[in-house]
This record gives structure tokens, sequence and C-alpha cells, in this order.
């Protein structure tokens, strides 16, 4: 949406798209609130202590959204980094990802697992994710996996968001993928010892991976 913006232009008009929607939500916030004000029989009977002290609060409604980025790797021509994002609106109004990228540094485009990769990598990587995962939660089977909250794990594929430093490469799962909200975003490593099959010859990931 905004990569045909320089990134000054890109961050006046996030913000400004912004707070926009906040003006929007605050106002339709604020008519609920005046209806229920003006009609006490609106107000559920089964309302719990927690939202009752929400409409005797002074405090108007309000949310707020944190951007930070990281740099993982900065090393043979690649740059690896991460944007992570955490809006709040509320309660458990919540949402939190975490994106990553990698660049060539030597071309600047964006690596993508095409580039990375041999034909089938796909299904591959599949099955590393199944046996990572299961091994970082100390279980045996995929059904016990999906007793800890994961699911679709028999149809795990890889989703583009990874990370490489020089020993492998990082696939981070965001929170609803493949694993209930509440648990932390399922992080998969995978060493190049592990990946050097599927690892296309001559490029800047397959050279990395031979140091």
């Amino acid at each position: 949406m905004y990569g045909e913006y320089t990134p000054k232009e890109a961050i006046e008009l996030y913000t400004k798209n912004f707070v926009k929607n906040y003006e929007a939500d605050a106002l339709i916030f604020q008519d609920e609130l005046e209806d229920l004000e003006n009609h006490p029989t609106l107000i559920p009977s089964n309302l719990d202590a927690e939202h009752e002290n929400e409409l005797q609060s002074n405090s108007f409604y309000s949310y707020y959204e944190t951007l930070s980025n990281k740099v993982y790797f900065n090393e043979n021509n690649l740059l690896s980094f991460q944007v992570n994002r955490y809006n709040n609106k509320g309660g458990s109004a919540t949402y939190s990802s975490h994106n990553n990228y990698v660049i060539n540094l030597r071309t600047g485009d964006l690596l993508t697992e095409g580039d990375i990769f041999t034909p089938g990598y796909d299904v591959a990587l599949q099955q590393l994710f199944e046996k990572v995962l299961m091994q970082e939660n100390n279980v045996k089977t995929v059904s016990d996996l999906e007793n800890l909250g994961y699911f679709g794990i028999e149809e795990i594929m890889p989703n583009r968001n990874f990370l490489i430093d020089n020993k492998g490469i990082t696939y981070i799962f965001n929170k609803g993928e493949y694993s209930a909200y509440l648990l932390d975003a399922p992080e998969v490593f995978i060493s190049f010892d592990e990946l050097r099959m599927l690892l296309k010859k001559n490029t800047v990931v397959s050279k990395l991976a031979e140091q």
C-alpha cells in the first residue's frame, strides 16, 4: 500500500490513516456510550465489573500502536531485519506481528524462497517445521502439539516470513497462523546443515552456508 512512496511520505500517510481510523472508531464509541447513558435500560443485565467500571470512567476511548525494527544480521552482502507491530485497542483487543525481510545488498532485492531453495522445498520444509516444533515443545506427535494449542501443523508451509544469519534460517509464524493466539509466535530455526541439500547452488545464501 505504501511501497510507491518515499519513506518520509509513507510514514506521514500511515500516521494520517491511523489517526483517521482512530477518530472514526472513537466517534462510534462516543455515540454508543451516550446511548447507554441516555437509555440505562439498554445496559446488559449481565455486565461484569470491568465493563461497568469502563462506563463510569472519565477516561475517553483510546488505543495505540507501536512499530519497531531490529537488524538481526548484516554480513556477507545479506541484511536481515524484523519489523514488529503491536496494536492495542483496549482490553483483549490487541494485535501483534513480526514481519521479516532479507535483502541481497548486491542487488538491493528482497530475497524470496524461490531465490534460495530448489524446487520441492515447500514439502521438505514442512517436514522440518513439524520436526522442530515437536522438539521445541518436547512432544512426540502432531497430536501432542495440537493439545498445546497448535493447529494445521500437517499442512504448515513456508510463509515467506524468514530471517537468515550465518547459522541458518529462522521462520516466524505469527499468532493465529498455526497456533492459538494466546501462544507466543512460533519461531522455527533450521540450520544450514539440515538445509544444505535444498539450497540452490552459487547464491549469496549457499555461499554463506559453505563458510
